[in-house]
């Protein structure tokens, strides 16, 4: 059984790993899912958990690792990051599911990065590979070049479509 199956529901803290922002070669303005102000995240700003980061203004480029938690969780805080238009999320590449379809292929660009994505557990540790794999969307030219120039996997420009508000 893969780590992530165990703790569903449990636990929304599972942190991305640094080589993904030295590879982005990124600062961005706001992380309005962080654990906190000391953590590795590139950004000048940071929302907690506490600060409600989905229901705060959001500012310039936006990295965004959402909850995990729940079923769908993530969806709200997606809608919002591809409304927002600027910056990078971090998603389970979930192809066969229709949230993916409706609103992961509204990024302007994406990229699935090569094997599985170790993410770092609260009291630092690594985590195993987890059951799925991730994809990184991209929203801005800034942000769809960072992507492209990263060498983490297979980048897929998409463009960017609207986004139309429905239920995955």
């Amino acid at each position: 059984m893969a780590e992530h199956e165990p703790s569903r529901g449990r636990s929304d803290e599972w942190y991305t790993p640094p080589h993904i922002f030295e590879a982005l070669r990124l600062t961005f303005d706001l992380d309005p899912c962080s654990p906190g102000p000391t953590h590795w995240v590139p950004a000048a700003r940071v929302f907690t958990k506490d600060d409600d980061g989905l229901a705060q203004p959001w500012r310039g480029r936006v990295w965004m690792n959402p909850p995990f938690g729940g079923r769908h969780g993530h969806l709200p805080w997606l809608k919002k990051f591809l409304l927002h238009g600027n910056g990078i999320a971090l998603v389970r590449a979930y192809t066969s599911s229709a949230w993916f379809h409706a609103y992961a292929t509204c990024a302007e660009a994406m990229l699935f990065p090569k094997g599985k994505t170790k993410f770092i557990r609260p009291d630092g540790t690594i985590g195993r590979s987890p059951g799925h794999g991730i994809v990184l969307l991209s929203m801005g030219a800034v942000c769809n070049h960072a992507l492209w120039q990263s060498g983490l996997g297979l980048w897929v420009p998409l463009g960017g479509r609207p986004l139309r508000l429905v239920a995955a």
